[in-house]
């Protein structure tokens, strides 16, 4: 009972982290004037270089982007083994 509760709340962080920054991202998209690639969401969340004395209108959080994946996938994780073992003991 223990695990569910820590692997929920480690995955329960990560969703909070990951869709707090796509929603910040696409709140500054809006404003994005000039940007590289297909997406001004992707843009405005990962950045991109500075060429000279341009600005990047960028939030750069690509980095805790990727660790609230990674916290979620952990979490769904930790999970999916508490429900494994859960059937594994039923039969």
């Amino acid at each position: 009972m223990k695990r569910i509760v820590i692997g929920g709340f480690i995955m329960l962080g990560g969703l909070l982290v990951t869709l707090t920054i796509i929603l910040a991202g696409s709140i500054y998209a809006t404003n994005i004037t000039a940007w590289s690639g297909k997406s001004k969401l992707w843009h405005a969340i990962f950045g991109a270089k500075q060429y000279g004395n341009e600005v990047v209108q960028s939030l750069f959080l690509g980095f805790p982007f990727v660790v609230g994946i990674l916290l979620t996938l952990l979490g769904l994780i930790i999970l999916g083994q508490e429900y494994y073992k859960t059937f594994k003991d039923e039969s």
